[in-house]
């Protein structure tokens, strides 16, 4: 289970814009800040095609990196790249408590050169925003192969970390949000994922007859049901469904996708296809219902869900990625449309000693060697696209992810309302009744549009 945290204030969320073609750009509105660095403090080296950010050889680079679920040693993969090629020092530090100990020497004005600023205690990045270097300058920069760094990754990456239409934070590890599988279970029994709603109610009932659920889930987890809902009306709907829910809109929760959607829910709960008593099972519990003792056969979750259930899943579980459903054939975006975020902020604050190493250690971590080395170790898709080989390095969920994002192509959208307001904790306690049949379709939108309305008025 992972919680986004953006370390957005609630003032601090700007309506609106819309990034490319698919994305919501989620904006701070601070005019007294900027990005404060030239990009060349402590280097000393000439700039070059080469060598973009002018470091200077045999100089030193201090990173920090937060030590969470994806460790913090795939930094030291690259800083070792830079020091091979620029004689470097680099100090790779791990650090648990980013804010606690990071904050301090941005007052101080001697931070990092580098800082994954990652993790539930992350810096609030309304605090720091003046104080961080704009990374323009690494996406167009070639990689350690020769390309350019841009023309590498996948669509719209800018945009969660694009703060006063500034892009300040490298987002590097990409999560994708999808409908999972046992592809093994599913060959067995002949069954196909569901593409709408209606499928869905019909895979149920072929679950059913053979003793098993449709949908399980924790209470811990129930939104992971608002993501799948969100997500399919999205896509039936178009971004405008998504705009009005992002901006807190009054009725945004009354748009008929999104009404349509939760009716749809409604029949599969009323079905019985959910197994029973949810609201009080802990979450990878019921998670390993699904993935272990398989009585239950789908499941939302973001990509996390194989590594955070790798001691409860069932031999031979081949786990698989779906796009969630639509209602009909005919949405505004494809069926293939796919919810997926940049995630893992890394930011070079504009007073370090070796701005320069920052970003180098950056452009190497961009480079094919160092994206295939962190999916390979962490079986997580980085920004960089094109590089989990067809085997996925033995992870289905990984070859999944891959295959999903190529066939969404520029058709990837995400939305943080929920995260950037602190809305999940209320809006567990509504979706934990929905899924047990306490509440209908009314009572949730009901609610739904009241903590809305709530996180509006507290801007």
């Amino acid at each position: 289970m992972t919680t986004e945290n953006r370390g957005v204030d609630r003032r601090s969320f700007l309506r609106g814009a819309m990034a490319a073609a698919v994305a919501v750009p989620i904006t701070v509105s601070l005019a007294s800040c900027s990005s404060g660095g030239s990009g060349d403090s402590g280097s000393g080296g000439t700039k070059s095609a080469k060598n973009p950010f002018g470091i200077k050889e045999s100089s030193s680079i201090e990173a920090v990196i937060f030590n969470g679920g994806y460790g913090y040693d795939y930094v030291s993969y690259a800083a070792k790249l830079v020091d091979k090629k620029w004689k470097t020092t680099s100090k790779v530090k791990p650090q648990t408590n980013i804010a606690q100990s990071l904050q301090p020497r941005f007052v101080g004005g001697n931070p990092p050169d580098l800082i994954d600023n990652s993790g539930a205690n992350q810096i609030g990045f309304n605090t720091i925003l003046k104080s961080l270097e704009t990374l323009d300058d690494v996406f167009a920069a070639n990689n350690y192969e020769g390309k350019k760094i841009s023309d590498t990754l996948y669509p719209n990456v800018k945009v969660p970390g694009t703060f006063s239409n500034k892009f300040v934070a490298m987002n590097y590890v990409m999560t994708v949000y999808a409908v999972w599988y046992s592809a093994s279970l599913f060959e067995e029994n002949g069954w196909t994922p569901p593409k709408t709603w209606d499928e869905a109610l019909d895979l149920g009932a072929k679950a059913k007859a053979k003793g098993k659920y449709l949908f399980v889930w924790g209470k811990e987890a129930a939104t992971y049901y608002l993501t799948l809902a969100l997500d399919s009306a999205i896509k039936e709907g178009g971004l405008d469904v998504m705009n009005a829910v992002n901006n807190l809109e009054k009725n945004a929760w009354s748009q008929k996708p999104i009404q349509d959607v939760f009716n749809a829910l409604e029949k599969i709960v009323k079905a019985g296809y959910f197994i029973p008593g949810g609201a009080g099972t802990q979450f990878t519990a019921a998670q390993a219902k699904w993935s272990n003792d398989q009585q239950a056969i789908l499941y939302p979750s973001g990509g996390w869900i194989e590594n955070e259930m790798k001691k409860a899943t069932k031999e031979g579980f081949k786990m698989t990625g779906a796009p969630a459903m639509t209602v009909t054939s005919d949405s505004k975006l494809p069926y293939e449309a796919l919810r997926a975020a940049a995630g893992e902020p890394y930011i070079v604050p504009s007073q370090g000693k070796n701005v320069a190493g920052g970003k180098e250690i950056m452009r190497a971590m961009l480079s094919k060697d160092a994206a295939t080395n962190f999916s390979k170790t962490r079986l997580a898709p980085t920004i960089v696209k094109g590089l989990v080989p067809a085997d996925g390095f033995g992870s289905t969920a990984l070859v999944s992810q891959t295959k999903m994002l190529d066939a969404a192509g520029d058709n990837i959208f995400d939305w943080e309302f929920s995260s950037l307001y602190g809305l999940n904790t209320d809006q567990l306690v509504i979706w934990n009744s929905f899924l047990s049949g306490q509440a209908d379709v009314a009572a949730l939108t009901k609610q739904m549009q009241k903590i809305s309305d709530d996180a509006a008025a507290s801007k």
